[in-house]
This record gives C-alpha cells, sequence and structure tokens, in this order.
C-alpha cells in the first residue's frame, strides 16, 4: 500500500522560505505522477505543483509560478516543494498525492485542476503565517 509522509510545514513570516517533503513508500510502479496540493480553511483544493513522470519538469500554478519549486529524488522517493516570498494566501494544509505516470502537454493541467485522479494522498502538512 502506497504511504505518503508529507513534512516541514510551520509558522512564516510574510516573504519568507520554508521547505516540504514528502516520502513515498510502498511504490509498485517504477514511474508516477506526483504531486502538491493545498487546501486553506474554508476553500476548496487546489493544485500547485506536480511532475507527471520521473524525467519530466515540474508546472505550476499560476499562484505560485515563479516563488515555488518543485524537485523529486527518484533514488529516494522524496519530493521536496521549495517555497519562499511567502504570503498570507500561501496559509494552507499542504498534501501531496501519487497517481498514474503521464506523457503529454495536457497531463499537468488535468491533474493541477483535478481533473485526473490521484490514487493516494498523504495527511498534509500545515503552512501558516505568524503576525
Amino acid at each position: 500500500q502506497v504511504q505518503l509522509v508529507e513534512s516541514g510545514g510551520g509558522l512564516v513570516q510574510p516573504g519568507g522560505s520554508l521547505r516540504l517533503s514528502c516520502a513515498a513508500s510502498g511504490l509498485t510502479r517504477d514511474d508516477y505522477s506526483i504531486a502538491w496540493f493545498r487546501q486553506a480553511p474554508g476553500m476548496e483544493r487546489e493544485g500547485v505543483s506536480c511532475i507527471i513522470r520521473r524525467d519530466a519538469a515540474a508546472a505550476y500554478a499560476d499562484s505560485v509560478k515563479g516563488r515555488f519549486s518543485m524537485s523529486r529524488d527518484n533514488t529516494k522517493n522524496i519530493v521536496y516543494l521549495e517555497m519562499s516570498g511567502l504570503k498570507p494566501d500561501d496559509t494552507a494544509v499542504y498534501y501531496c498525492a501519487i497517481g498514474p505516470s503521464g506523457r503529454g502537454a495536457g497531463v499537468s493541467e488535468l491533474i493541477l485542476t483535478g481533473q485526473l485522479r490521484m490514487h493516494a494522498w498523504g495527511k498534509g502538512t500545515l503552512v501558516t503565517f505568524s503576525s
């Protein structure tokens, strides 16, 4: 059974930085897509970034482009989300999720908009701001 464990969330000041990690275990396939989502209080979950296969570049939601950077270590099955220039609007629980690997220009969009079902989800890590 696939398990995903996120870590690295915490309290941050506006303009600050955090690095989130997501460790995957129990994987049965050689390749997979993996994504970060977030859900702010009272809001719907939104896609933040994704990498659709082991050799693909990351794709990002417009709201985080230029501030967030996603990477994956395929040997360790860990993905990272480097977040900088954080804003209060970034307050949310951040989840990673894993799904089938993909090819094609539209796959990232399908993942980030929630149209492509992900197979497993972590429990999330909270990013919040200090006043």
